[in-house]
């Protein structure tokens, strides 16, 4: 664990350490975010924050290979070469894209691309676990193309969520920590190497949001732009990937540990946010007839604007969310199957889901009423000092 928390310490300091010399550079080169109608920040903002980000990956994967024991994860697998090799075609896809507004066509082309470079470096799914214990083999021609949608699908929810500040480092943070706690359990109690590729992403990927977390959260001083959100999604898919290929379905049942659907929902719940505000948006355009890729301003963190949050009450309530689904998951971890404490767990998990949600929807109900009753107290009580006056 102590080499993993200095790749992570390694991670947040080189993000945030690099964030200055790159809004330099953006507003160099011009790349700043103007203002727009569907935008919710007032001023021109740099973007193309991403490269600190991806200078935070390099740095965080050379501080791993020169650790003692984490350098074997280099020596036996390619995730070090795919992560940074895919990263660096998402980084430059990100970079046009955020300089000159490329169409969607062509950034879902680099996307697939990217996707194939994971490929052609052993980050793929060839089995699936199943509910019943046993595990789905994946011929190359089924397992491909799956391999590309999770890899693509993840990393529009996370461009998709990416609207305000703070929100898309913050969420992918969270919901890497979580993966990068299931991943490190699972590796201890089936009693392999601590030291795997999947919580080796998952960490660079917590370090590297946390660090630029210090320069993005509201107000933000820099945007990620697609070059962040593309290169985060991207590893939040490959530590995914990696994690559900390392679960044996059968180890669940020697060990006594995880319910045997877990696998199943691992991913789709810890970054249950993004993925449901993605579908939510495919849905919404394409009933109207529009591409789902048009923007537009009905995301879920629009809607709590709408409803009367901040914004930062807002990003720190999609914050909770994501949380609350991560940790859910993480406690389910430590449950042996068919336990009774499965049944407490989720149950928990329910109750603080509707607190929070009666909370969500009548907070800024009872702040508006209170707003309304104290401007109706001022008007009042101005009033009647104007009629007290002598005429």
């Amino acid at each position: 664990m102590r080499e993993y928390l200095l790749v992570i310490l390694t991670g947040i300091t080189v993000t945030y350490l690099l964030v200055t010399p790159v809004k330099r550079l953006a507003l160099l080169i011009g790349a700043q975010s103007p203002v727009r109608e569907r935008d919710v920040h007032s001023v021109p903002t740099p973007r193309v924050g991403g490269l600190a980000m991806f200078g935070g990956l390099l740095g965080a994967l050379v501080m791993a290979k020169g650790l003692p024991h984490m350098q074997k994860v280099f020596e036996e697998t390619k995730t070090a070469e795919a992560v940074i090799l895919a990263g660096a075609l998402i980084v430059l896809l990100g970079i046009a894209d955020d300089l000159w507004d490329i169409d969607a066509l062509t950034k879902l082309s680099g996307q697939v691309a990217a996707s194939g470079i994971l490929i052609m470096n052993g980050v793929r799914l060839t089995t699936i676990p199943m509910p019943d214990g046993g595990s789905l083999a994946l011929a190359p021609q089924y397992g491909v193309p799956l391999t590309v949608f999770v890899v693509v699908a993840t990393i529009n929810a996370v461009n998709f969520i990416d609207g305000l500040d703070g929100l898309a480092a913050g969420v992918v943070g969270i919901a890497a920590f979580a993966l990068f706690l299931l991943s490190y359990r699972l590796a201890d109690v089936i009693d392999i190497p601590l030291l795997i590729g999947p919580t080796m992403v998952a960490g660079v990927l917590v370090g590297i949001c946390v660090g630029f977390l210090a320069h993005n959260f509201h107000p933000a001083r820099i945007f990620m732009g697609d070059t962040g959100s593309m290169l985060i999604g991207l590893l939040m898919s490959a530590a995914t990937i990696q994690l559900i290929e390392l679960f044996d379905t059968a180890l669940a049942e020697k060990y006594s540990i995880f319910p045997l659907w877990l696998p199943l929902l691992l991913v789709p719940m810890v970054v249950v946010v993004p993925y449901a505000d993605m579908l939510l948006a495919v849905w919404r355009r394409t009933n109207q007839g529009r591409s789902p890729f048009a923007p537009d301003k009905h995301h879920l963190h629009h809607r709590l604007l709408r409803l009367g949050h901040s914004h930062r009450r807002s990003v720190l309530i999609m914050y909770g969310w994501v949380g609350l689904v991560g940790s859910c998951m993480v406690a389910i971890s430590f449950v042996p199957p068919r336990s009774s404490m499965l049944v407490v767990v989720v149950g928990i998990t329910l109750l603080v889901a509707a607190l929070g949600a009666a909370l969500m929807v009548g907070v800024p109900r009872i702040m508006a009423r209170r707003a309304a009753a104290a401007a109706e107290r001022r008007l009042s009580d101005d009033t009647d000092s104007f009629t007290r006056q002598p005429v």
